[in-house]
């Protein structure tokens, strides 16, 4: 059994989790074409190395970040959104 820590609820089973893909910047809704919005919304970069992803605890709806080896497998951290301001 695969273990997540959640940052609000701590270790949990990985079934309750679900993955909203990296995180990434939204383009310009005023300069950006409905071609480059599809290519935006659509399309995975499929990266491999370390990437910032997007999760949720599901039964809490808590949104957090997971720092991730893409080739690897291995969470090296998860943290609250409000750590990127802090930055």
């Amino acid at each position: 059994m695969k273990i997540l820590i959640c940052p609000m609820n701590g270790p949990r089973n990985i079934n309750e989790f679900q993955s909203f893909g990296p995180l990434r910047a939204n383009p310009d809704p005023d300069t950006t074409s409905d071609q480059d919005w599809a290519r935006h919304l659509f399309r995975a970069d499929n990266s491999r190395g370390t990437l910032v992803e997007w999760w949720r605890h599901v039964p809490s709806n808590y949104f957090f970040l997971a720092e991730r080896n893409a080739t690897t497998n291995e969470v090296i951290r998860t943290f609250d959104p409000s750590e990127l301001e802090q930055r």
